[in-house]
């Protein structure tokens, strides 16, 4: 199984300040962690390829910087890594991000799996896992808190709403945005991080955009 993981490293404050020309998010000095919800996307996706072998690739879009959580996920068990970093990337709206991602993903190849954090702390819109899912033309489930099987037809999760919890099915390949109680992260592994620390992370910008 071919798993894809979106994560983003967000500021780990609550004082977000914001540039008053720009319009973006202000990150010197202030420092930064994975969006908590990806974590929790990336360890459903190490438990799945725990279970059912395969490999998982992460993808973040971002500034140079974002490295560092593409390291952080290959200590705790990714397989590779691609980080979308442009100047013109730069205080991208949910739609020209999932866009992006979703360009970016395809970049990594065929994948039977995509997997996101319900939102992120610094925007909170909960949008761009299933906008990826637009762009792609895939099928997306969104509030996953259990993979309750897959098969060769697909995969049947359970869905938290407000007022009952749905189970639905869907094929491959397909988008589940995972709420934080799925999965508890692992720590990252000294072991594992000593061994990718020369790993080789895709770096893609503007131009190396197939459309």
């Amino acid at each position: 199984m071919n798993i894809v993981v979106c994560i983003k490293q967000v500021p780990d404050t609550t004082e977000i300040k914001i540039d008053p020309v720009k319009n973006t998010l202000i990150r010197t000095g202030v420092p930064s962690i994975m969006n908590p919800f990806d974590k929790n996307a990336l360890e459903t996706g190490l438990s799945l390829k725990d279970r059912y072998g395969g490999k998982v690739t992460v993808i973040s879009m971002g500034p140079p910087q974002a490295q560092q959580v593409i390291r952080e996920a290959f200590a705790m068990g990714a397989d590779g890594g691609t980080l979308l970093s442009d100047r013109k990337f730069g205080g991208a709206d949910v739609l020209a991000t999932s866009y992006t991602l979703a360009q970016g993903i395809k970049s990594c190849g065929d994948f039977d799996l995509i997997l996101c954090g319900k939102q992120t702390t610094d925007g909170d819109t909960a949008q761009v896992g299933p906008e990826i899912s637009e762009w792609l033309n895939i099928p997306s489930v969104a509030d996953v808190v259990r993979i309750n099987q897959i098969d060769e037809d697909g995969i049947t999760v359970s869905m938290d709403l407000p007022e009952e919890v749905e189970i639905a099915k869907v094929q491959f390949p397909c988008l589940l945005a995972v709420n934080k109680d799925i999965f508890q992260p692992r720590l990252p592994s000294y072991v594992k991080k000593t061994e990718t620390k020369e790993r080789e992370i895709n770096v893609l910008s503007l131009k190396d955009m197939k459309d």
